[in-house]
């Protein structure tokens, strides 16, 4: 069965990890979770309160990382999935995230990434000359990566497919799921 392996840690967005990863073993993909080590993680919900200047972040669902990111053999997965959350802001700066990502992008398999998730390819300078959607306060660190931020719910440049945040899901999750039907079936 191929596997999909998600890249996330502590502070992910609950819905932005869970989604996908029940989404896609729906689809009757594989899918593994890394993190920094392989333990039990503490997701965060955010939302957004009448009168707050930005979202404001609750304690969200715990969950099993199945390995740590050192562990991880990217050849082994045909998709990459990076959620949002504030977790995107230390792994970019994880020397073994930064080789799980830049291997998905030099062997042209699918990734998916939405909100904050867009700072790790960012990052590893993997956005050069690419559109990407990102949660808009974002839009900067895109630029800086050399991407083309897009406002929109969905976007779709070649293996890659991006979405603003959890809002995004439906469109998201059809887009990528119809990439990876395409480049890795179900057998």
């Amino acid at each position: 069965m191929p596997k999909v392996l998600i890249v996330t840690g502590d502070a992910a967005e609950s819905l932005e990890v869970l989604y996908p990863y029940q989404r896609l073993r729906e689809e009757g993909y594989d899918v593994d979770i890394a993190a920094p080590s392989a333990k039990r993680l503490q997701f965060v919900v955010h939302d957004f309160v009448d009168g707050h200047d930005t979202y404001t972040e609750k304690p969200g669902y715990t969950w099993p990382a199945d390995l740590a990111f050192r562990e991880v053999d990217p050849a082994g997965y045909v998709a990459l999935v990076i959620p949002g959350g504030r977790a995107p802001e230390y792994l970019r700066n994880d020397e073994h995230v930064r080789r799980i990502v830049t291997h998905f992008f030099e062997a042209g398999k699918p990734v998916a990434h939405l909100c904050h998730g867009a700072l790790v390819p960012a990052a590893v300078g993997l956005l050069k000359d690419r559109r990407t959607a990102a949660y808009p306060e974002c839009a900067p660190d895109v630029l800086a990566g050399g991407g083309e931020f897009v406002d929109d719910e969905v976007v779709v440049d070649g293996p890659m497919i991006t979405a603003r945040a959890w809002p995004d899901h439906p469109a998201w999750m059809r887009e990528f799921v119809a990439v990876l039907r395409a480049r890795a079936p179900i057998a």
